[in-house]
Formats: structure tokens, C-alpha cells, sequence
């Protein structure tokens, strides 16, 4: 327990960083859709894919952040 709490209360900006980078991974594998990257749209399926499996821990991190901080506030309040 003392590890999670370590990773979502002491490196919760890790969440962000992941998030920021699965967008921009997004980003780029739908700039390979374009007719004009036709020979990349392999690349870009795959950059699609990973990104928005980035997207998704990053916002599953930040979900597990404001759960934990919703916790330690309602035990502070006790």
C-alpha cells in the first residue's frame, strides 16, 4: 500500500506526463491518415493505438489521484 500511495500521491504529475505524450502519439498517428502520408499509415495505426493507450493510463493515474486525495480529505475531516 505504502508503494501506491508513493506513486499516485508523490509522482502524480508522472500521470500528466504520460497523458501529454499519448496525446501528441495520437496526434502525429493522425496526421499519417492524410492522403499525403499514405506509405506511413502503418505507422500511423500504430502510433494511433499507442497513444491512446497513453491517453488512458494517463487518466486512469489522474483518476486514482483525485480518489486518493477525496479519501485523505474525508479522513482529515474525521
Amino acid at each position: 500500500m505504502q508503494l501506491l500511495r508513493l506513486i499516485v500521491q508523490d509522482y502524480g504529475w508522472i500521470h500528466t506526463g504520460i497523458g501529454f505524450v499519448g496525446n501528441l502519439t495520437f496526434f502525429i498517428g493522425s496526421i499519417f491518415f492524410l492522403p499525403a502520408f499514405e506509405p506511413l499509415q502503418t505507422l500511423g495505426v500504430w502510433l494511433f493505438i499507442s497513444g491512446s493507450l497513453l491517453m488512458l493510463i494517463g487518466s486512469a493515474g489522474e483518476f486514482a489521484v483525485k480518489v486518493y486525495d477525496a479519501r485523505e480529505d474525508k479522513r482529515q475531516e474525521k
